[in-house]
């Protein structure tokens, strides 16, 4: 067990290594849409999405994240950029990409490919158990290639850019999550 006592102290070696693969082994399996070894990594699953400021907690809410994003993106798939280690948390920076084949909530299915770089913070307690996955992106990138390849000069293309446009505003109408919205200062005494 490490006691996260202190911002200033990194793990050991050993726990750093633990939790990257880990890590890694979560990005593997969300690849492989191994929902049931992906799951496996947190006691309880827990994703924060910044950008939306949404949360998805515990087995079934995860799982229906997990269902959404893929029918909208069946072949989503990750590229690292960097992966680093914090006192608390392993910090990976990556390329999402994927093709639109269904909707994306309330945004209906362009066709077109994505690639956005993202990054996640992997939280650690202090038995070392994986307690969220925190995700910032920029959602206008996501939605600016969605809709980049859409074919404005045809009645068809226009016809989509507007339903993607609409349903984009219908999403952007939700209240953020509490746990999300309400945040405390740190305490940054030595």
């Amino acid at each position: 067990m490490i006691a996260h006592s202190s911002r200033f102290v990194m793990p050991p070696a050993s726990v750093l290594r633990a939790r990257e693969k880990l890590v890694l082994d979560h990005f593997h399996d969300e690849v492989r849409q191994d929902w049931d070894a992906t799951l496996s990594t947190f006691p309880h699953p827990h994703y924060e999405l910044v950008a939306q400021m949404t949360v998805h907690d515990g087995d079934e809410e995860v799982r229906d994240y997990y269902a959404d994003t893929r029918i909208a993106f069946p072949d989503q798939d990750h590229e690292l950029i960097a992966l680093r280690h914090s006192v608390d948390a392993v910090i990976v920076e990556f390329w999402l990409l994927g093709t639109q084949r269904g909707p994306l909530g309330a945004i209906p299915p362009t066709g077109a490919r994505h690639r956005t770089r993202m990054t996640a913070y992997f939280v650690f307690d202090e038995e070392e158990n994986l307690v969220a996955e925190r995700i910032y992106f920029d959602q206008l990138t996501i939605l600016r290639q969605l809709i980049g390849g859409l074919n404005l000069r045809s009645p068809s293309g226009l016809i989509t850019l507007g339903k993607v446009l609409f349903g984009a505003l219908r999403m952007s109408g939700r209240e953020p999550d509490a746990r999300l919205a309400r945040t405390v200062p740190p305490e940054l005494e030595d």
